[in-house]
C-alpha cells in the first residue's frame, strides 16, 4: 500500500466552502458574545448590549443585522408605547448552541483568565 501525499508533496486540501462559511458566519468579532446572549433569553438591544461588555451600539446594531441576513436571528417590533423591538434565534440560530457550548467548554480548558488588575 502506498502512502498517500504529504503536504510537503503540495497536496494542500482546499478548505470546504461550507466550513468556511460557517466559521465566517459566527467568528466574526462579538457574533458569538451576542448569540451567547440570545441563548440565555436575553432579548431586547439593551439586555444583549448590557451582556456584551465592550460592544458599541453601531456594532451591536451591524452584527444583529448580519446574524437577521444569515437567518440565525429574527426581529420582532411589540406593539407597545414606546415601541420595543426584541431578537430571538431562529431555528438555525437555535442549532448553533452545542456548538458554542463546545467552544465554551474548549475554553475552559485552553483560554486562562486574565491576570487581575493589581491594587492601587
Amino acid at each position: 500500500m502506498t502512502p498517500g501525499p504529504s503536504p510537503q508533496d503540495g497536496d494542500i486540501h482546499p478548505v470546504c466552502v461550507r466550513f468556511h462559511t460557517a466559521i465566517e458566519m459566527i467568528g466574526t468579532r462579538w457574533t458569538g458574545a451576542i448569540l451567547r446572549a440570545l441563548f440565555t433569553d436575553q432579548c431586547r438591544y439593551a439586555q444583549i448590549k448590557a451582556a456584551v461588555p465592550g460592544v458599541s451600539d453601531t456594532m451591536l446594531a451591524q452584527r444583529l443585522r448580519e446574524l437577521q441576513r444569515d437567518g440565525l436571528v429574527e426581529r420582532h417590533v411589540v406593539p407597545v408605547t414606546p415601541v420595543q423591538v426584541e431578537y430571538r434565534l431562529t431555528r438555525k440560530g437555535r442549532d448553533l448552541e452545542p456548538v458554542l457550548d463546545a467552544i465554551i467548554a474548549w475554553s475552559h480548558t485552553w483560554i486562562p483568565l486574565p491576570d487581575p488588575e493589581p491594587a492601587s
